[in-house]
């Protein structure tokens, strides 16, 4: 085999972001009763979230911003589109957000049985994420594929964060891998597939949106049973 270690990026590619925090936000637009305090529309409100919570993601992923400023703050800017300057309600909020966003189980169409399908043929599969340490755990445990695993390798838990090539060099010495037989598989072609660039290793695209990507994938697919064409 060319490669041994196949290194996976889980949100939006193998774990469905958008409609597990669709779902958890929905949840939350209930149990805090927003309508009530003037939030009239929850696509309003999930819209304007994600907008912020992008927005926030990139600062921290440029070192602007720590990742407690993000957890929070993500929610208190979304409030205050509605004219709620409520900080208590904001954090809370936040905190309720990730105790419930991990237990969300929606994957990506065939996502099980491709990580079967690799695991049979002998790959050393991992994961390098920009998530939370727990977060991440605790989403792999409730989707049920934490055991197709060997190393989970979290921003948190590294000190570093994609694109960074720090990240993967992290990965490398703690799964004992090689560039040369390594391969990063991922939706973001800024964070992913660049991140990888910057490692000196392969990478395969998941392009899940269909859009052009600004830089050239070493291989790139539209869904994830088309990795088996790979591999």
């Amino acid at each position: 085999m060319k490669y041994r270690h196949i290194f996976f990026d889980l949100d939006h590619t193998l774990w469905d972001f958008e409609t597990n925090s669709r779902q958890t936000l929905e949840e939350l637009y209930h149990t805090y009763t927003l309508s009530a305090r003037g939030v009239h529309s929850f696509e309003q409100f999930y819209q304007n979230y994600m907008v912020h919570n992008e927005k926030l993601w990139d600062r921290f992923r440029k070192g602007f911003i720590k990742i407690d400023e993000l957890r929070w703050k993500r929610m208190w800017l979304t409030l205050l589109d509605f004219k709620i300057g409520d900080q208590s309600l904001a954090m809370d909020m936040a905190k309720q957000f990730l105790d419930l966003l991990p237990t969300r189980k929606t994957l990506f169409p065939y996502t099980v049985e491709i990580l079967t399908y690799l695991t049979n043929k002998g790959y050393q599969l991992h994961l390098i994420t920009n998530g939370f340490e727990q977060t991440q755990h605790n989403k792999l445990k409730y989707a049920g594929i934490d055991g197709y695993f060997g190393k989970v390798i979290t921003s948190e838990g590294s000190s570093f964060i994609k694109p960074n090539k720090e990240i993967f060099d992290y990965a490398f010495e703690k799964t004992k891998a090689l560039p040369a037989q390594s391969i990063m598989i991922g939706d973001n072609i800024e964070v992913d597939i660049q991140g990888a660039i910057n490692a000196g290793i392969d990478q395969v695209y998941v392009n899940h949106l269909n859009v052009a990507p600004t830089v050239q994938p070493t291989y790139t697919v539209y869904a994830l049973k088309e990795l088996e064409n790979i591999f």
